[in-house]
């Protein structure tokens, strides 16, 4: 286990999120991308909201979606700050993977 301070682990996220093609970002609206501690240790990420491939015409007014990175349960699983860079780059696509409507097996055969 490696203890990321939470500034620096939030900065890791804003860099994966950085990773990501531009053309994600250009069609990304109202989704927040936030860094919690997290009580379960199995969770790494969570999104939390309508998927875009789910949304009607009827979609508006709506809170913004919401990202969460899981800084505990990520920095437990790691060793070092190069694995917790590998491990929030991979939970930031996978969960982002999810806004976009992708199911978690298709980004487990994607890899993520």
């Amino acid at each position: 286990m490696i203890d990321v301070p939470r500034a620096r682990f939030e900065e890791m996220v804003g860099e994966a999120l950085d990773t990501l093609p531009p053309e994600f970002g250009r069609v990304m609206h109202n989704v927040a991308v936030v860094v919690e501690d997290g009580d379960d240790p199995h969770l790494l990420g969570l999104y939390h909201g309508v998927p875009l491939t789910e949304r009607t015409s009827n979609y508006s007014a709506v809170l913004p979606d919401k990202i969460s990175i899981y800084r505990l349960a990520i920095c437990a699983r790691c060793d070092t700050e190069d694995q917790v860079i590998d491990e929030v780059r991979t939970t930031v696509v996978h969960e982002v993977g999810h806004y976009f409507g992708i199911d978690d097996d298709r980004l487990h055969e994607l890899g993520w």
